[in-house]
């Protein structure tokens, strides 16, 4: 009995280390925390597909529970109120802008005689996931309002699948130009010089097309000053740039959940995954997408060799008839910051745009960052050669990475002598 007890304990001590265990590159620390925490998502992620498949609610709500259920077991350590991890003196409001749901966080110091500098977050999350109101959005926006005296406005725009594009952009653009209005600024005490606008992931996508959008808008009389932008989505064209096949297969973002967050969000059938896989739907047949729309997300010219190493560009002669037509959001700017003209870029905000190395999203980045500078707006760089796609969010016990903490340092220091 003793030895059937003991050889079960081994079975199934492998079994789950098996399912634990993924292969990373040695560059990478503290594996295997990243391993548990993926392989959590994972299960979260089949248990959610059950439940649809049952009837009872649909995946993306369900996992988006599961999510926000280890967020509730973080919070008993760090960030509600009234736990030891909430920062002191920061006030939280839950109100709305322009019809928006937002959270904004005033520094205890200054507001009286004393102007603050002011920052619009959108959280990340694939525009289905993620919220302002829990976890390390909460615990990261009361940190910059603290430490750097910062008016920091977190967005709750709406999600997938009750939306798609361009809703989510239009909650965030709304929610922005509220932010940016002078009657609002002044009633928060606001440098309107010193106005940010940031975001990860999704939310980069999101705060670049925001700012571009302000940057053009003439009736604003007031624009950001800055644009933070951390492994910022930008592009849905070509899904096998050197990062993205490099990657494919680095938690916590696999090449085939970001294919499936872009489905999503512009509401295209997710059985058409494998024409993106093979970039079918960015075919040189495709006449709206011009030789001079495709320079703009060109990473053979766009990136250095460093990046490119030995992969080669995927273009397809001939692939689905007629898709970007029947999908014009392929081609929006609002949905594909990248794609932007390079006069609209030269009107952008000084960037700080945060990459890592381990992402499907680096390329994405890194090719913003040679586009802005060609149009001649001052960019700096971070790029992070042990980081990982979101690794930003990953500062507090027991998820603590110290890639993760070096990260939201980078981008705390940056808007410190930037903004």
């Amino acid at each position: 009995m003793r030895l059937l007890s003991l050889l079960l304990t081994v079975s199934l001590t492998l079994a789950l280390a098996y399912y634990i265990y993924i292969p990373l590159p040695d560059a990478i620390q503290q594996p295997w925390k990243l391993m548990i925490l993926d392989a959590y998502l994972r299960t979260a992620f089949h248990v959610a597909s059950l439940k649809q498949w049952l009837g009872f609610d649909h995946q993306t709500r369900s996992f988006r529970q599961f999510t926000f259920g280890f967020e509730g077991i973080l919070k008993e350590f760090l960030s509600t109120e009234s736990s030891a991890g909430a920062v002191p003196g920061v006030k939280v409001s839950d109100i709305s802008f322009a019809g928006i749901p937002v959270r904004v966080y005033e520094p205890p110091a200054g507001g009286e005689g004393h102007l603050r500098r002011g920052l619009m977050y959108f959280h990340g999350g694939g525009w289905a996931l993620g919220t302002t109101k829990k976890g390390p959005y909460d615990i990261i926006n009361r940190m910059v309002s603290d430490e750097l005296n910062t008016v920091v406005v977190s967005v709750e725009y709406r999600l997938y699948p009750d939306v798609h594009f361009p809703v989510p952009y239009l909650d965030c653009i709304a929610a922005a130009k509220h932010f940016l209005s002078p009657e609002v600024l002044a009633k928060y005490s606001i440098d309107p010089d010193r106005v940010a606008v940031a975001g990860d992931s999704a939310g980069g996508n999101l705060a670049a097309a925001v700012a571009q959008e302000i940057s053009v808008d003439d009736s604003m009389s007031v624009k950001f000053s800055v644009q933070a932008l951390i492994y910022p989505v930008l592009q849905a064209l070509d899904f096998n740039t050197p990062s993205y096949l490099q990657n494919q297969y680095i938690p916590v973002l696999y090449r085939t959940s970001m294919i499936q967050f872009w489905l999503q969000y512009l509401n295209i059938d997710l059985s058409l995954m494998p024409e993106f896989l093979v970039n079918n739907h960015s075919a040189l047949q495709h006449s709206s997408l011009t030789p001079e729309l495709r320079s703009r997300l060109d990473w053979n010219v766009l990136l250095t060799q460093k990046y490119k190493k030995n992969y080669k560009p995927v273009i397809v002669e001939k692939g689905s008839e007629g898709f970007l037509k029947r999908v014009p959001g392929l081609l929006d700017v609002r949905a594909v910051p990248l794609l932007a003209g390079p006069e609209v870029l030269a009107k952008c905000p000084r960037a700080y745009i945060l990459t890592c190395e381990h992402d499907v999203l680096r390329d994405d980045g890194l090719m913003y960052v040679r586009r802005l500078q060609d149009a001649g707006v001052a960019v700096t760089s971070d790029h992070y050669e042990d980081g990982f796609h979101g690794c930003f969010s990953l500062t507090s016990w027991p998820l603590e990475f110290d890639v993760g903490k070096k990260a939201l340092r980078g981008y705390l220091s940056w808007l410190q002598n930037n903004l």
